[in-house]
């Protein structure tokens, strides 16, 4: 999330930015904690729970665009009630310059248009009545940190931290070359980025265990979760 960050973050309000990221899999949380705390990696951000709602057209019109239409509502988790804390609307498209291809990336390369919204409820009637119905859920614990300002190499440089259903990742977003010091500081190297959304991975890990993909949610939100085939998003 490049324009608007989680709350507490320093950014609000509606950008447009070109959003630069990778995803880490992580196998040894202790030893990532490790290396964060190694690195005076700070937090910015507390531990939020995030439901991302997918929007798109009966055919799926923006997935075939590659294009990425989605509401994201953060909330604070406590043991008997979630405190909502703020909403997002976004936008994502493939870069459109003429040359910006992202074929030969090693990082994923959007353009990013985000809002923060008051009413997240009418805003997907909105997006309904405009014929657009929500075809993917998918949630997600996270716990953004900073490098101190003493390393000014990391400057822009966001690490997220993401508790998912299908396991624990880290993305890193910000500049190219702090990503990439950021990931080899972490103990990790080229080959372990992974530029595949969320959904993608998803449907990977069903595949895996002969399951039907439906909608990424922890086991005590998955009765219903059915959902139609469809395209890809990012």
């Amino acid at each position: 999330m490049a324009a608007a960050e989680s709350a507490g973050g320093e950014r609000a309000g509606d950008e447009m930015a070109n959003e630069r990221e990778i995803k880490l899999r992580i196998e040894d949380l202790p030893a990532l904690r490790r290396a964060l705390t190694k690195l005076h990696a700070l937090a910015v951000t507390p531990r939020v729970h995030e439901l991302n709602v997918v929007f798109d057209t009966p055919e799926f019109t923006r997935a075939a665009r590659e294009q990425l239409l989605r509401i994201r509502t953060e909330s604070s988790p406590g043991r008997s009630r979630e405190r909502r804390l703020r909403s997002v609307v976004t936008f994502k498209r493939p870069i459109l310059a003429a040359g910006s291809s992202n074929v030969n990336e090693r990082h994923k390369v959007r353009e990013e248009i985000e809002l923060e919204v008051s009413d997240e409820k009418a805003l997907a009637r909105i997006f309904e009545a405009l014929g657009m119905n929500p075809w993917f859920r998918y949630e997600k614990f996270r716990s953004t940190f900073r490098l101190p300002a003493s390393r000014a190499w990391a400057k822009g440089l966001l690490i997220e931290l993401d508790e998912t259903p299908i396991g624990i990742f880290l993305e890193l977003e910000g500049p190219a070359r702090a990503i990439d010091r950021a990931a080899q500081a972490l103990g990790f190297e080229k080959k372990d980025y992974i530029l595949s959304n969320y959904m993608v991975l998803y449907r990977e890990h069903c595949r895996r265990r002969g399951e039907v993909p439906g909608n990424m949610l922890f086991a005590k939100k998955k009765r219903g979760a059915g959902q139609p085939k469809s395209k890809n998003f990012s």
